[in-house]
């Protein structure tokens, strides 16, 4: 077939790669203007970009597609038989939609109509969720809501981050889109409408998205969040009204000297800790989470400070016997 293609980050990639070794024709490739990245603000093309010029293919960056008039007319002049899309990064226009005679084929990282949105493999990650996978399915103009056409389920092993997950929905979803695009094309692939009732939403993730919430999250729902939130917004809690950036950290047993000495006992007193206290045994840093689950910190960074294994960290930071991770308790 002949194809354009519409993609920008890594993700995006393996599918590329995939159709040309495939033998279609990618006539066109699409993908975000270069940005600025990092503290140098270096502008930057993204991953699909420098891998269709590896390839030797055609690459249009437009900021905006609605009302391009140059944009379209070279979409149209291409007459493409589908238009396959993967993290894109724009909703595609009326017009975009109506032109490939096959339609326009999106690669989804979830079982739609469950996680409908910008990060669906985050939020499955951060849920705590067993399995996930991919949705092929035909564009319109709502958010996530067309036809499905093929899926596909993968697991999600216990200490897996939304990192690992990436690159297995990736490779994997690769070769669900020849065979999406095979099944179009022969016929044998018929478009079934999603049962919008079972809908759930992952919205894009937000910098307070990586606050630790001691009070009202277990241990497991948190290291679950902080699997999910890798590589941004990660994990952070505050310490003495500094930033404390988590890098790793494990849910754990109660350590000994949090049981309770007697039911009036102060929680310096080894007495029931509240949620945010912490507890040091042999320069290990524990933290009491909700419904008396404890995390262990493992790495950890202080705002402005290197990041260091959380023993080095206590030789450096000693720390009060009831110095509380979170805001100060009312």
């Amino acid at each position: 077939m002949k194809l354009a293609f519409c993609g920008t980050p890594s993700f995006a990639v393996p599918t590329l790669e995939a159709l040309l070794a495939a033998g279609h024709e990618v006539a066109l490739v699409v993908s975000q203007p270069d940005r600025p990245v990092g503290r140098g603000q270096q502008l930057t093309a993204p991953p699909v970009k420098l891998a269709a010029l590896a390839a030797g293919l055609t690459v249009a960056q437009p900021e905006k597609i609605r009302n391009n008039a140059e944009f379209r007319a070279q979409l149209e002049a291409i007459a493409p038989d589908a238009i396959v899309v993967v993290a894109y990064g724009h909703i595609l226009p009326s017009w975009m939609l109506a032109l490939p005679r096959l339609g326009c084929i999106n690669l989804h990282g979830s079982l739609l109509p469950r996680y409908r949105g910008a990060a669906p493999i985050q939020w499955a990650v951060a849920n705590g969720d067993a399995f996930t996978g991919n949705t092929t399915m035909l564009l319109e103009e709502g958010l996530d809501t067309g036809p499905i056409l093929l899926q596909q389920t993968v697991e999600i092993a216990p200490n897996q981050t939304a990192v690992d997950l990436f690159d297995v929905l990736a490779k994997a979803g690769a070769p669900l889109v020849v065979e999406t695009l095979a099944g179009l094309a022969a016929g044998t692939i018929h478009p079934q409408p999603q049962n919008h009732s079972f809908a759930t939403f992952a919205p894009l993730l937000d910098r307070e998205d990586g606050r630790m919430d001691f009070a009202s999250r277990t241990a497991h729902e948190l290291k679950n969040r902080w699997r999910g939130f890798q590589p941004w917004p990660g994990a952070f809690a505050t310490l003495d009204g500094r930033k404390l950036i988590v890098h790793r950290l494990e849910v754990a047993p109660a350590p000994s000297s949090a049981a309770p000495v007697s039911a009036e006992a102060t929680p310096a007193e080894g007495g029931p800790a509240e949620p945010g206290l912490t507890r040091i045994e042999d320069y290990r840093l524990f933290v009491r989470c909700a419904e008396n689950t404890w995390l262990e910190l493992l790495e950890v960074q202080l705002e402005g400070k290197k990041r260091l294994p959380a023993a080095e960290f206590l030789r450096g930071n000693p720390l009060a016997p009831d110095a509380r991770l979170g805001a100060p308790v009312q």
